[in-house]
């Protein structure tokens, strides 16, 4: 007997989370205690907002307010014990530019000259080149100055880029992307 496959129905709603978080950058700085009224959706199921909510929440997008409720008898609800809110994290998002988040995240990457150098070092001794011009190189690199190995090695970015087929950049921009911790 072959199991029987199970259809999977989202609840999460793109629609009804955009709606969830233009009502909350509305109701700013205050947030609500009445985000379905607010909304507008007082027939909503409750399933279905909690998802969304939840979804939002564990995006940093808002805080919701609302706390898992038990009862005797395996029932479960949600109630408000607080203001559902936007977080500046959730604005920046609706404003589609980054807002401060993409400000203050700039990341800056540093290399030591040294490291610089012994990456091209590397790639110098792996070389088909004979013994002595290998020395020869190795030697003149070891005697650059920090700004010439930071020029040389801006020359190196856009010969490997240039060099790079597009195909390439694509892969390596979409694997880096799918790796990058959020």
């Amino acid at each position: 007997m072959e199991p029987q496959e199970t259809h999977y129905v989202s609840k999460l709603d793109r629609e009804l989370q955009r709606h969830i978080l233009t009502t909350l950058a509305r109701l700013t700085p205050l947030g609500t205690m009445s985000l379905l009224s607010d909304m507008g959706l007082e027939d909503l199921d409750e399933s279905v907002l909690q998802s969304n909510l939840t979804y939002l929440e564990d995006h940093g997008l808002l805080r919701s307010g609302f706390a898992k409720q038990e009862y005797l008898g395996g029932d479960v609800r949600f109630i408000e014990v607080k203001a559902t809110e936007i977080t500046s994290k959730g604005q920046d998002f609706l404003l589609g530019d980054g807002g401060l988040s993409a400000i203050l995240g700039v990341v800056t990457i540093r290399l030591h000259d040294d490291t610089i150098k012994e990456l091209i070092q590397l790639k110098i001794m792996e070389s088909d080149l004979p013994p002595a011009d290998k020395r020869r190189f190795v030697d003149s690199l070891k005697e650059l100055p920090a700004e010439t190995t930071k020029h040389l090695v801006m020359k190196l970015v856009d010969l490997g880029l240039d060099k790079l087929p597009m195909a390439g950049l694509l892969g390596l921009v979409s694997t880096a992307a799918a790796v990058a911790p959020t």
